[in-house]
């Protein structure tokens, strides 16, 4: 079980994990050795999302699912199974944390007192400008 937070939690059953051999540098461990973990989730299917949550994440990270909704999650970075296995599980619940929480509205501030001033005088400063350029009448 996945725990993000308090109401949302992922059951292990909707989590796909595959493995290969993971690419780079390592000499006999990387050619012998599948540490490479992917991690397939449908997004669509699972049912332990709210609603808003889940609309947030489509929102979000969209772009990274596949045509069948699935968010496919990739981790080498350890020499061992086990921890990229938990890096994949770590990355799903950073990106899930980032949409638990909808975004705050922006409050619109209000001029301040002296920027108000500050237009209005350059507005007479560039009036007068104006203004000497005007033709005189003797």
């Amino acid at each position: 079980m996945l725990e993000i937070s308090d109401n949302v939690q992922i059951p292990d059953n909707e989590l796909n994990f595959t493995f290969a051999r993971s690419g780079g540098p390592g000499g006999q461990n990387v050619n012998k050795v599948n540490s490479k973990a992917t991690m397939r989730w449908n997004v669509n299917a699972t049912q332990c999302l709210p609603h808003g949550v889940r609309m947030r994440f489509l929102d979000r990270f969209g772009g990274r699912l596949t045509e069948e909704g699935d968010l496919i999650l990739v981790s080498q970075r350890f020499r061992d199974q086990a921890s990229n296995v938990e890096d994949c599980r770590e990355k799903l619940k950073e990106m899930i944390t980032m949409v638990l929480n909808p975004p705050i509205k922006r409050r619109p501030t209000k001029p301040t007192y002296s920027s108000k001033l500050k237009r209005e005088q350059t507005n007479k400063q560039h009036s007068q400008k104006k203004q000497g350029r005007k033709r005189v009448d003797y």
